[in-house]
């Protein structure tokens, strides 16, 4: 068992399209074998392909857990726990990871898994398509010791590795449908659920029969599966009111009391922070940001309890660190380091030489709200920073990342420290567009990724304080995530992902 230090997510900000859902209901009991019903799921997106070498996680994670096993599995405990593999263990120096794999699991087409067959996919993962490929970015070779033994050879430890063969990295689809070169389109895999591509509508509703000879019956509660994409909050309430789901993800928390009123119970977690990433530590594209000063004052400058209010009813958790409550790194009186203090922040600009202000160009999107960027505007009007906006479109990301921008307000699901740390900090972090580097910064990075627990989670604390009084960005709060679900239907929330597990979706009774 290996316990989570933090939350696993994937980031995507997709153009959703409106679309129909189909009816549902469940009326089988909890456990063991499917025994009748059906269970009808709202998604917010679709897949981009059912190959799981192209996949991703988040809220795409439904459709191919449904049809594909993982290596391991994250729990609604915050552990990781065997599953493919039974169990796992690394050498000396945390290069080589060993799994031992079950003997008894089959694919739908009736072929076996074995080891040569996990690196297989391991290898096509690595190589494909996939946003997450760079999960495999420390891997030197995978190897197939025995028939049921795979070792992952590390050129440097990774820290993550055992997460990533949780999510879209772990999954293991049959090679002989590998071979066939349509896995796209008709996905074969060992999980729960067989996809029916003849009753499916692709990009609107995907259907899902339970597999017969599935090695886990304990986790496949229903005999049918059903995932309608809902691609705007409309078509996700409409759905709830209509009784045509058991249970939807939902965009925002604007609805919750309506959805309360239906009968439906409203898990959450909190997986997003909302911030705005002050990208431009150098000052290479705007002088200012280049002062710890200001972006300290740029902190100030944001009224975190009243945003939440305006912004989400409420609904999550104002916080001044990146690092999640689960973290290590966690440390509770940073939510509160930089306090509403408007003259404060006025202060520290005249400090830093800019009492008149300046202008800070920064981006904007229809998907994260009109009046988030007029709030922020706001904000930051009130110490004297100027703000123009641009609106990207649909480059809006690739803009961000360019960078064609010295900072930007994103909300970025929170990940496992190592993660985290290769996202937003490491100087080739995807979120670190401009590579900025800090010595101390680098130091800590290199004893985390070396070090023993002890030593990690020692790094991880001091690496957040860092961030945080260096003021690398400015969070605003954590969201709630929401999940709701009809009387007759029991949800378990992971705490690592924005969207439940398969298995750990079932009937009330």
């Amino acid at each position: 068992m290996f316990r989570w230090k933090a939350t696993a997510a994937t980031f995507a900000i997709a153009a959703l399209a409106l679309t129909g859902c189909s009816g549902g209901g469940s009326d089988s009991g909890n456990g063991g074998d499917a025994s009748g019903g059906t269970l009808t799921l709202g998604a917010a997106i679709e897949p981009l392909t059912l190959d799981p070498s192209g996949a991703e996680w988040g809220n795409r994670s439904p459709y191919y857990q449904a049809m594909y096993d993982t290596l391991l599995v994250a729990t609604p405990e915050g552990t990781i726990e065997p599953w493919l593999a039974t169990a796992w263990e690394y050498n000396e120096d945390n290069t080589v990871l060993t799994l031992t794999l079950r003997d008894d699991v089959t694919f739908s087409d009736g072929s076996e898994m074995t080891a040569d067959v996990v690196v297989e996919n391991l290898q096509r993962f690595k190589d494909g398509p996939s946003p997450d490929a760079s999960y495999f970015a420390n891997v030197d070779t995978f190897e197939a010791v025995d028939a049921g033994t795979v070792a992952i050879n590390l050129v440097a430890p990774d820290p993550s590795m055992l997460n990533y063969l949780t999510r879209d990295a772990g999954l293991v689809a049959s090679s002989e449908a590998i071979a066939a070169g349509d896995l796209a389109t008709n996905p074969i895999g060992s999980g729960p659920y067989i996809y029916d591509a003849a009753a499916s509508v692709p990009g609107t509703s995907y259907r899902y029969t339970a597999n017969p000879d599935y090695w886990n019956p304990d986790v496949q509660h229903y005999d049918e599966l059903v995932i309608n994409v809902l691609g705007d909050a409309t078509a996700q309430l409409n759905a709830i009111r209509a009784g045509e789901a058991n249970a939807v993800k939902v965009f925002s928390s604007e609805n919750l009391a309506e959805i309360e009123g239906a009968g439906w119970t409203i898990n959450s977690n909190e997986l997003d922070v909302a911030s705005i990433l002050l990208m431009d530590r150098a000052g290479e594209m705007n002088e200012a940001l280049g002062d710890v000063r200001v972006r300290q004052a740029i902190n100030y400058a944001f009224d975190r309890e009243g945003l939440l209010q305006a912004l989400e009813s409420g609904y999550g958790t104002v916080t001044g660190q990146m690092f999640p409550e689960s973290s290590a790194a966690y440390d509770p009186e940073l939510d509160d380091y930089y306090g509403y203090d408007p003259e404060k922040a006025r202060e520290l600009m005249a400090e830093a030489g800019y009492a008149d202000g300046f202008t800070l160009s920064l981006p904007n999107s229809a998907q994260l709200g009109a009046t988030t960027y007029t709030l922020h505007e706001q904000a930051l009007a009130d110490i004297g920073i100027t703000v123009e906006y641009t609106d990207p479109g649909s480059n809006f990301i690739a803009d961000f990342l360019a960078p064609k921008f010295p900072a930007g307000y994103i909300p970025l699901e929170q990940n496992p420290d190592w993660q985290l740390i290769q996202f937003m900090v490491s100087p080739t972090a995807i979120f670190n567009p401009f590579g900025y580097q800090d010595d101390q910064v680098d130091a800590w990075i290199e004893e985390f990724q070396f070090g023993d627990q002890a030593t990690q989670d020692e790094v991880a604390a001091e690496l957040n304080r860092y961030l945080v009084e260096q003021a690398w960005f400015a969070p605003l709060y954590r969201v709630q995530g929401n999940f709701p679900s009809d009387a007759d239907t029991v949800v378990e929330m992971l705490p690592t992902n924005t969207y439940p597990a398969i298995y750990d979706i079932y009937p009330a009774n």
